[in-house]
């Protein structure tokens, strides 16, 4: 985590250093304009990083964004305060009146809402000397809540931070208030969502609990009863677990943080809803991918198979819904398949071994997670990679367009103009790959466009190599000479001294990448290839962005920990003194 902060760091830097910021705004579902309008903020007179803005807010999310786009922007996942990074995720809000604090020269933001009910007393954040706002109820303006952490002591509910109206009570963790009653005994420390219903007095304080880890534990696991296999958190939904494992006939439970204080059982299998405390799960023999989910606490044990063949079928394939198309399985990984193909508009399943006994489908195109006997997969017609894991569902239709022509256009080239292009070659070897040896470029901005013509371009910042992306930024080229390569299907492009030896690898099975997808630990062989001395492994996301990034000794094996990435479609980039290697992988949990 903390080189994924330096590296963001690193990342708002370099951009900001490319204009200066005129106005910052703040944008999202949950402000007046959507995401369409940007609610100006007031910059502040003698300094000019912060600036204010007391505005009312519906639930949703929000950015901080300056000079009205996107190229600067902010995000992060707490709220009401924290701080920002360069494309950062969305700010979630509560509804409410907000005087609002961001600093664009460090990123920190604070939302202050101001509200009639808050909670004092010296198990509060602010003692018996200052109320915590609690926030309103969008959908009942009786109701108001707050999620807060509190130490043992005492606390009251109160109006417009004075004494003249207030509820207490003697009961916790839930009790009913009433005008000048008891302190309420706060008997345990820890995070608490906190409700009060100003109408009838009732209130709550529903116990927030984080879960360090979770494991599966029994003597069906490979650690019997003593010791716990952990299980991945997903990236996108926190309250769900996942881990291939395999069992023996026995029992399970699942517990967290290695502990008994919080443990769970049930007695369906595969699938149930477990109870806390509850039995022991009766467990089969197999190999399965095992899924939990700490707030809805359903449980279920996918049994993996070992399949022979696993297929494409359906209408839109050319075999219609008689014959599979057989997919490809991968050398690293014996449950990922690939498949190049034609379709029609129509639907698809993937099965497996030509039987409808196992088939995977969904509602999603062109990407998606794969479900037994799940819907048909809605296709739309074209040429097609396609990408099915038949352990974790995810699938992918990514679709292959070959290109006439490959332009790099800008004021860097030599006609210094964006109406004409220099034209790139074809490589004959490979019809995604288009290379220009040399190519005169002047300090200036450039883009790579397809057939003269810019609905389909490509650009990103990044110099002398990035990973260019549809409509992106222009690239901020350098004077010189250079031999230029640009990889359609990936976006990937590169700029490299005619007298070095740097060259793009062309046939990316040269490296391996397992397990593609990834529940986080990514595994990069490079066997095939004397690579030796230092090598940059870097990891971007399909908007360009840098994700994470690494300098090691070559080796022919490299690991690297992905667990902080959310789930999504990468690309991966090593480099040295001769190679640029990349490649495509996917994180799925």
């Amino acid at each position: 985590m903390k080189r994924y902060l330096l590296f963001a760091f690193l990342t708002i830097f370099s951009v900001f250093s490319f204009g200066q910021i005129t106005t910052v705004g703040i944008i999202g579902t949950g402000t007046p304009g959507g995401w369409d309008t940007d609610t100006d903020m007031v910059q502040d007179a003698a300094d000019t990083s912060l600036w204010t803005l007391n505005m009312d807010l519906t639930d949703g999310v929000v950015k901080f964004r300056a000079n009205d786009d996107w190229a600067i922007n902010w995000g992060a996942i707490e709220f009401p305060s924290g701080i920002g990074t360069q494309d950062g995720p969305d700010i979630p809000v509560f509804g409410g009146n907000y005087d609002i604090t961001f600093n664009s020269g460090t990123g920190e933001y604070n939302f202050h809402v101001n509200s009639d009910i808050g909670i004092i007393g010296d198990a509060t954040p602010g003692g018996w000397d200052e109320d915590t706002n609690m926030y309103q109820d969008q959908g009942d303006p009786n109701k108001f809540f707050v999620p807060i952490t509190l130490t043992v002591g005492a606390a009251k509910f109160r109006k417009d931070d004075d004494w003249a109206v207030n509820w207490g009570a003697s009961d916790f963790p839930m009790g009913i208030g009433t005008q000048d009653g008891p302190d309420i005994p706060i008997d345990k420390a820890g995070d608490y969502m906190v409700t009060l219903d100003t109408m009838s007095g009732e209130y709550n304080f529903e116990e927030l609990i984080t879960y360090e880890t979770i494991g599966i534990i029994g003597d069906a696991t490979p650690g019997g009863w003593d010791t716990d296999t952990d299980m991945d958190q997903d990236g996108n939904d926190p309250n769900k677990w996942t881990v291939l494992i395999e069992l023996t006939d026995g029992s399970a439970k699942f517990r967290a943080n290695d502990d008994w204080v919080f443990d769970w059982g049930g007695t369906g299998f595969p699938t149930d809803t477990a109870e806390l405390k509850g039995p022991d799960i009766p467990v089969t023999a197999g190999m399965y991918f095992v899924t939990f989910n700490t707030e809805t606490l359903i449980y279920n044990f996918e049994e993996v198979g070992i399949y022979q063949t696993v297929g494409l079928i359906g209408d839109a394939t050319p075999g219609g819904w008689t014959d599979d198309i057989d997919m490809m399985r991968d050398e690293a990984d014996s449950s990922l398949w690939h498949l190049r193909t034609i379709l029609t508009d129509g639907e698809a399943k993937f099965r497996a071994d030509d039987d409808w006994v196992v088939n995977w489908g969904a509602g999603d195109f062109p990407s998606g997670i794969a479900v037994r006997d799940g819907a048909n997969i809605p296709v739309t017609a074209g040429e097609y990679i396609i990408d099915f894991h038949s352990i974790t569902g995810v699938y992918n239709f990514k679709e292959i367009i070959v290109f006439d022509t490959i332009g790099i256009i800008g004021t860097g080239t030599e006609f210094a103009n964006w109406d004409d292009d220099v034209f790139m070659t074809k490589d004959p070897a490979d019809e995604f790959r288009f290379f220009i040896n040399p190519v005169n470029l002047v300090d200036g901005e450039i883009k790579f466009r397809a057939n003269a013509d810019w609905a389909v371009n490509w650009g990103d910042p990044a110099w002398p190599s990035g990973v260019g992306t549809q409509d992106g930024p222009n690239i901020l080229c350098v004077a010189g000479t250079w031999n230029a390569s640009l990889r359609t299907d990936t976006g990937e492009y590169l700029f490299a001294d005619p007298t070095s030896s740097v060259e793009e690898i062309l046939d990316p099975s040269d490296i391996k990448v397992f397990p593609n997808p990834t529940q986080g630990e990514l595994n990069i062989e490079l066997s095939a290839l004397e690579i030796t001395g230092m090598v940059n492994v870097r990891v971007m996301d399909m908007s360009g962005r840098l994700a994470y990034n690494l300098y090691t000794n070559a080796m022919e094996n490299i690991s690297i920990d992905l667990s902080d990435l959310p789930n999504g479609n990468y690309f991966l980039q090593i480099t040295n003194d001769d190679y640029l290697i990349g490649k495509r992988f996917n994180i799925a949990r």
